[in-house]
């Protein structure tokens, strides 16, 4: 086990391993008073790790809310996740993919540029150059890796859509982007079964006529259409490609990448990133939060079409020359020890997942665990949504087997880098909370008229002072971006949208969306902390709560609740997760409704798509349900739901 504290005079939680310490990248707490002394000076001093083909004439231009970084700066992002490597990692693996039926590639950094170099020359003689935004719809193949890389070769902005979006989705994207070339496949397994992707698109782009050039991967062999003069193979246009191509000598404040938020509610932002401050900051988070070695195995399991697959698949790992682990393919096919069986076989060192995942593992139980030898891992870490304490304690002494540290990560699409963290050499850590924050931000927990919170109480997280990775702007929509980021105390203070509090030691605990919170009779309750303690009920693996309408109390809750294996459903069962909300929560937290499922409503990525539970709680359409793990959940909860309703 990590080394818990009892001192009264230590912070209560888990010190790292001394012997981790020792080793770490950064083993010295004092980082955090030098940051925060010239925030300016440390960011200048990282970005020394990042190749400038011209150096910066000033680090920061802060006209609140616009930031500038490493002003006058010169470089190119691929070159620093690849040319700068080839010096002493010319023949080290740069990335290791495995596919769902067991197929394994591996490309080391000299072959990855390779490729890159060739694509880059096909996006080229298609036309494309410098400013030009190219659309991305592929799954977690390489080709995805090398698509975004070569995009950053020639400063063609990248715009990864999310592979399991509705066709509808892409072309919303496609359209907002102005993109003229999207790249894409045929199709991909999930699960034993093809997902028709090429015939997605072409349902999706029928009514918009942007596109001059689709280049298509054969990645599945299923049966598609081509439209002559517009569709071409990768395969066919890659085949005799030069492998050289000088990279585009880019500005700091050049577009890096357009990333969509997932638009659950109304139009999806367009998130702009511009290419020094998101190296600087990708490149320095990464070593610090994973403390990256030469000879780690790193294996992030999201998807590139997320901020975590650009900033910790792509950018950051690779611009510190470490060895990626990628998977296209569903943690339980062909059997629930599938992660296991990977970590084992690879060697992996490094697990980076979401809480959904986590508690997926925990409903499973610890056999599938236990018939793998994961010993490799050394370090854990969570991203994506709070992680409730249960699960943390779960992650950390059934995968890490008590030895792990485990970074528990809050940032977001707009922050573009890790902003609360610990340092896993450092930090002393409580199960539940993100800790502190990352070195040089500065983030607070504010209440409705910007004055920092009290030890306990609940308010908005905050970033007080600008970050390198920060949102620049929402694609083609300044007001929106002022409006939603900068308009709620003044235009020096990012509204994150998170619910926080701090702790008598000073530690951030997220506690969820604000926009997630249910009103009970005056009473307002966050989903996530709700969930939260549902989950740690022994008998609970997941929950999903949400508020229906009433017109007496204004909400009352409804709580969709996955068993853990071995559990039953049973009516004495939901009294007495009745009575457990009511003990940790209050009697006002009494669900009026229980309702038992094997599944929840998921993305791909993992999370609970509370949108949709709401809308099967309120009797309401959903909407697109088409980028769920399973759609057909939805009608199974929504019968019932009006089941139970009728009772």
């Amino acid at each position: 086990m990590g080394e818990r504290t009892g001192s009264k005079k230590d912070i209560d939680g888990f010190r790292p391993p001394e012997d981790f310490s020792e080793n770490a990248v950064v083993n010295d707490p004092d980082i955090y008073r030098r940051a925060e002394e010239d925030p300016e000076g440390f960011w200048e001093e990282n970005a020394n790790n990042i190749y400038w083909y011209k150096k910066w004439d000033k680090v920061l231009e802060w006209e609140p809310p616009h930031s500038k970084w490493f002003l006058g700066g010169k470089l190119n992002a691929c070159y620093n996740c690849l040319d700068a490597n080839l010096d002493t990692r010319a023949d080290k693996a740069a990335l290791i993919w495995e596919s769902e039926d067991g197929d394994i590639r591996q490309y080391t950094y000299q072959e990855l540029l390779d490729e890159v170099c060739k694509l880059a020359n096909v996006l080229k003689d298609s036309g494309i150059r410098k400013g030009d935004i190219v659309t991305i719809y592929l799954p977690m193949i390489p080709e995805v890796i090398i698509s975004m890389l070569a995009c950053a070769r020639i400063g063609a902005p990248h715009s990864v859509v999310f592979a399991a979006f509705s066709g509808d989705s892409l072309a919303t994207r496609i359209s907002n982007a102005n993109s003229r070339l999207l790249i894409t496949c045929d199709g991909y397994a999930r699960r034993g079964k093809v997902v028709e992707q090429k015939n997605k698109v072409d349902d999706g782009i029928s009514s918009i006529e942007l596109l001059e050039r689709v280049i298509v991967v054969k990645n599945s062999d299923n049966d598609i259409s081509m439209k002559e003069g517009r569709d071409v193979w990768w395969h066919d246009v890659m085949n005799g490609s030069d492998i050289v191509c000088e990279p585009e000598i880019m500005d700091s404040e050049d577009m890096l990448f357009l990333m969509y938020t997932s638009g659950t509610t109304g139009k999806p932002k367009g998130i702009v990133h511009t290419t020094g401050g998101y190296m600087v900051a990708t490149n320095t988070t990464s070593r610090f939060v994973f403390d990256l070695k030469e000879d780690d195995i790193y294996w992030c399991t999201a998807d590139a079409g997320w901020i975590t697959g650009h900033s910790y698949i792509v950018y950051g790992p690779l611009s510190n020359g470490a060895t990626l682990l990628t998977y296209e393919g569903a943690p339980d096919y062909p059997e629930k020890d599938r992660y296991w069986d990977i970590i084992e076989r690879h060697k992996v060192t490094i697990l980076y997942t979401a809480p959904t995942a986590i508690r997926t593992f925990m409903k499973w139980g610890t056999s599938w665990l236990k018939m793998h030898d994961i010993s490799s891992l050394r370090l854990m870490g969570s991203v994506g949504e709070p992680i409730n304490p249960e699960a943390w304690k779960w992650y950390h002494e059934n995968v890490g087997m008590g030895k792990c540290p485990i970074v528990d990560t809050w940032w977001q699409t707009e922050t573009g880098m890790i902003m609360i963290s610990p340092l896993p050499g450092v930090t002393t850590t409580k199960p539940g909370s993100a800790t502190m924050p990352f070195p040089g931000i500065k983030a607070a927990v504010l209440d409705e008229k910007g004055n920092e919170t009290a030890p306990g109480e609940d308010g908005f997280l905050a970033i007080l002072e600008p970050w390198p990775s920060m949102v620049r702007t929402v694609f083609g929509n300044e007001e929106r971006f002022i409006e939603t980021y900068w308009s709620k105390w003044d235009n020096r203070t990012y509204f994150a949208g998170d619910g926080a509090k701090r702790d008598d030691d000073g530690y951030f605990w997220i506690i969820g969306r604000v926009d997630d919170v249910i009103k009970v009779a005056g009473h307002r309750i966050g989903s996530a902390e709700f969930e939260s303690i549902m989950v740690s009920h022994p008998s609970v693996a997941e929950a999903g709560v949400v508020g229906k309408e009433d017109e007496l109390r204004g909400e009352v809750i409804y709580c969709y609740v996955t068993l853990k294996t071995g559990a039953e459903e049973s009516e004495e069962l939901k009294k007495e997760l009745r009575g457990y909300a009511d003990k940790n929560i209050g009697p006002f937290a009494r669900p009026k409704q229980i309702i038992f499922s094997d599944d929840l409503p998921k993305t791909r990525s993992g999370k609970i798509m509370r949108r949709v539970l709401k809308a099967i709680a309120n009797n309401k359409d959903p909407g697109d349900v088409t980028t769920l793990q399973d759609p057909a959940v939805v009608d199974m909860l929504t019968e019932r739901t009006r089941e139970l309703e009728s009772e």
